[in-house]
């Protein structure tokens, strides 16, 4: 079997490709309706891709944007994997600081203090 088909099942790729650890979390994730396959969303495992296709998915807590580069013969090692694919994901924003993020809720120590000082009581 070292012949190259010109297609391959989606969850097959998405296993090569080590996006998810077994074959059966990607047929899940098809057959959930999350995945996109040239911005139509697939609920079939069983959908053939081929190169230049550009697929979009879920993974954790980001969206992933992967244009199929090579189809794979088997899962490989991570550098392997990683050539068969080219990824489109947007970067992340970046995260904002800790005390920025805090918007209401219970003060913390430091701001109890702050408070007391502004009243004068301390």
């Amino acid at each position: 079997m070292t012949e190259t088909a010109d297609t391959l099942r989606l969850d097959k790729w998405l296993w090569h490709a080590r996006f998810f650890k077994s074959r059966g979390l990607a047929a899940a994730l098809v057959k959930s309706g999350r995945c996109r396959v040239d911005g139509v969303p697939v609920s079939k495992p069983a959908r053939t891709i081929a190169p230049g296709v550009v697929l979009t998915f879920p993974k954790e807590d980001q969206v992933r944007v992967v244009r199929v580069v090579a189809l794979g013969v088997r899962r490989g090692p991570a550098p392997e994997a990683q050539a068969l694919y080219e990824d489109l994901t947007p970067p992340a924003p970046p995260k904002t600081q800790p005390n920025e993020q805090r918007v209401g809720g219970r003060p913390t120590k430091k701001d109890r203090r702050d408070m007391e000082t502004l009243k004068g009581t301390r």
